[in-house]
């Protein structure tokens, strides 16, 4: 089999995966079968035991990383269709978005450097809490390595879905948008998906936090490189 070859179908199998995963998830509902947490598991299975490369893998596969800007553009219309409630709520939206942006970036630096992790994982980390077009976009400036940051993107988004149920919990948080910014903002795209289950208030607080906090990324990713690094 060719390079092209296998590059199409592991495209294919990756599609399939997903909507199946999808459908599986639709029924039973349980956190470890969403398609974010067990279609990436079973994708790694795939590449370890059948010993294909990461090159081979994203030779057509790259089309799925290039529709995730897209996709995150498409966020963009509920806002549009709740504009009232942004317009009522803008300035702690803002205040909550400069906030979760410098603690993100100075939290996991300071991280980093404290077990000694190498500078480019640094770098990637620094921008991890924004969903991946973004991160990748603010990667450029800071020398941040691409693979890593699709990696601890997509672990931070996971990672925070999983546990953001049990946060607000603990914390008596039961704001629906108090819910939705958490999760917009330290999840992305995950946390996003996460609170559209809630309710549609909660998603459209995410989708409006998740675009704002990889804009402000973008912008002051230059000036985080010339501090921090």
């Amino acid at each position: 089999m060719s390079n092209f070859q296998l590059s199409v179908l592991c495209l294919a199998i990756t599609l399939v995966l997903y909507f199946a995963n999808k459908r599986l998830y639709r029924r039973f509902r349980k956190l470890p079968l969403m398609p974010l947490v067990l279609t990436p598991v079973l994708l790694v299975l795939m590449l370890v035991f059948g010993h294909i490369s990461y090159q081979n893998y994203m030779g057509e596969a790259h089309w799925l990383l290039w529709l995730l800007g897209p996709a995150t553009i498409a966020f963009a219309v509920p806002v549009y269709d709740n504009l009232a409630i942004i317009k009522r709520h803008w300035m702690s939206l803002s205040a909550g978005v400069i906030t979760a942006t410098v603690v993100a970036v100075t939290s996991s630096v300071w991280l980093a450097r404290l077990f000694t992790l190498p500078d480019e994982i640094q770098r990637s980390l620094a921008v991890r809490s924004v969903t991946t077009p973004f991160a990748l976009a603010a990667a450029k400036p800071l020398g941040g390595q691409p693979d890593l940051v699709a990696l601890f993107v997509v672990v931070t988004g996971v990672f925070g879905m999983a546990i953001g149920d049990v946060l607000f919990l603990r914390l008596s948080i039961r704001e629906g948008m108090a819910k939705g910014a958490g999760f917009g903002a330290a999840s992305h795209g995950a946390g996003t998906a996460r609170s559209y289950e809630l309710g549609p208030q909660e998603g459209v607080v995410a989708s409006l936090v998740m675009m704002l906090s990889g804009v402000v990324m973008v912008l002051v990713a230059p000036l985080v490189g010339w501090v921090m690094f």
